[in-house]
């Protein structure tokens, strides 16, 4: 390991991303949450209920997936973080919830398009969801021992560039050779490639072994040239882990920016995973797009995701990352009220024409910026919390920011489905991230832009 240039280290950890990012492109918002949304939706107007009232079930029952998933990576995290910390190994953990992603991704494939077996499809989707989330934190407290605290931005960037790049391009292999369309053939005409029956919808539900085969692929460069550089051995098992746990969670009395900044990127990336979870259902069941349109949309996405991440690194390099945040968070908000203000016969309150292509044309467009934006926020927010970070106990602080991520992950899907039910609008239901937003903005009023890693070495 110790042949290994800096140079390859860094490239390894870009390459998870580039490995990891089909499962939120693909399952997530653009092929297998649509899906399940348009299986669960009809299998409910089979059961008599009427379009609308299927389509918000469909979509409260998305969100309780989403719901029990981000409790179980919440409450999971500083734990998971503070483990590896004091064992001083990282990599143990890494393959362990590889594997959990490849499992989970994997069982996607039984998932039946007569909704027969839902609750097998959420089950299989939750725990590859959370394998990939948990080994995120992992990965992520890998950052600070890539760069100078000044470079950290730029490399957070440029990794969620590469990974976004990945998703494109598993996006449209996917769209190319397996979704089929209403005709049964792919985007380009072709039967589902090895045969599979368009009848029984496998080339769409191809797209859990796919991602599954996807990231145990582009894995083997980060196993080659990542070394497991952890922090020096603190301790063995879980008492000890639970100590250091507390004592981390303790000394955020005393650390005023970043006890602000786990509560302002709590609430802004829970409105942002809402809207990765929600923004394909939406496009399903409020405009009705087929999953291939979905699909482009996804790629268009995707580009601009990676496109934005890379500039957004540089604005990163130039001005730090809190000004970068905060700009991305009011764009996205500017996003959210047009989505929510619109459907097939109306934006804004102003009728449109039957038949008007007026809300795909702006629906794209919110794409754009929704990948965009998004990716450019969660380069800067990894980048910050790099500013904020015990350098002896790296995976523990990357296991709060995880709590901060997913403590909350509950509440944006909750909220989803509540307002969805009481409504009885998908389209209405959208609205809670807006004020999810909101407050992430008002909590970033007390963080340092420098953020407070020094005040570890004096704590």
């Amino acid at each position: 390991m110790s042949g290994i240039s800096h140079r390859k280290r860094i490239w390894g950890w870009f390459f998870f991303d580039w490995a990891s990012q089909p499962y939120h492109t693909l399952l997530v918002t653009f092929v297998f949450g649509p899906f399940f949304a348009a299986v669960a939706a009809d299998h409910f107007m089979a059961s008599g209920l009427a379009e609308e009232a299927a389509d918000a079930r469909a979509q409260s029952l998305w969100s309780l997936c989403l719901t029990v998933t981000g409790l179980v990576i919440g409450l999971g995290a500083p734990l998971m973080g503070a483990l590896a910390d004091t064992t001083g190994r990282r990599l143990p953990w890494i393959i362990g919830f590889s594997a959990l992603y490849v499992a989970g991704a994997t069982g996607l494939w039984w998932t039946q398009p007569d909704g027969s077996n839902m609750w097998w499809g959420l089950t299989a989707f939750g725990i590859g969801f959370i394998g990939a989330e948990y080994a995120l934190i992992f990965i992520n407290s890998q950052l600070p021992s890539l760069g100078a605290k000044d470079e950290v931005g730029a490399l957070s960037g440029s990794g969620f560039a590469f990974g976004y790049v990945g998703g494109v391009l598993s996006l449209m292999v996917m769209l190319l050779l397996f979704v089929e369309q209403p005709s049964g053939k792919t985007l380009i005409g072709l039967d589902p490639a090895f045969g599979l029956d368009p009848t029984q919808k496998e080339g769409t539900r191809f797209v859990g072994p796919f991602v599954a085969l996807w990231f145990a692929l582009f894995m083997i460069p980060y196993f080659m040239w990542v070394c497991d550089v952890g922090p020096p051995r603190q301790g063995q098992g879980v008492g000890d882990a639970m100590r250091l746990l507390v004592k981390s969670v303790k000394s955020l009395r005393r650390r005023l920016s970043l006890s602000a900044y786990l509560g302002s990127s709590m609430m802004y990336r829970d409105a942002l995973n809402g809207l990765y979870g929600f923004g394909g259902t939406y496009a399903a069941l409020v405009l009705n797009w087929p999953l291939v349109f979905i699909g482009v949309f996804g790629i268009i996405g995707a580009i601009s995701a990676a496109l934005f991440s890379w500039i957004g690194g540089l604005a990163d390099r130039a001005f730090g990352p809190k000004p970068v945040i905060i700009a991305s968070v009011w764009a996205l908000i500017a996003v959210c009220v047009t989505v929510v203000g619109m459907d097939r016969s109306q934006i804004f309150g102003l009728p449109l024409a039957d038949g008007s292509h007026l809300p795909d044309i702006i629906f794209f467009g919110c794409g754009v910026l929704i990948g965009g934006f998004g990716g450019t926020l969660q380069a800067a927010s990894r980048s910050l919390m790099v500013r904020h970070t015990d350098p002896r106990a790296p995976t523990e602080s990357f296991g709060l920011y995880g709590l901060s991520g997913r403590a909350t992950a509950f509440v944006a899907p909750a909220l989803i489905g509540m307002v969805t039910a009481l409504s009885g609008s998908a389209r209405i239901g959208v609205s809670p991230v807006i004020v999810l937003f909101l407050i992430g903005l008002v909590l970033l009023r007390w963080v340092k832009a420098e953020g407070d890693s020094e005040t570890w070495v004096a704590s």
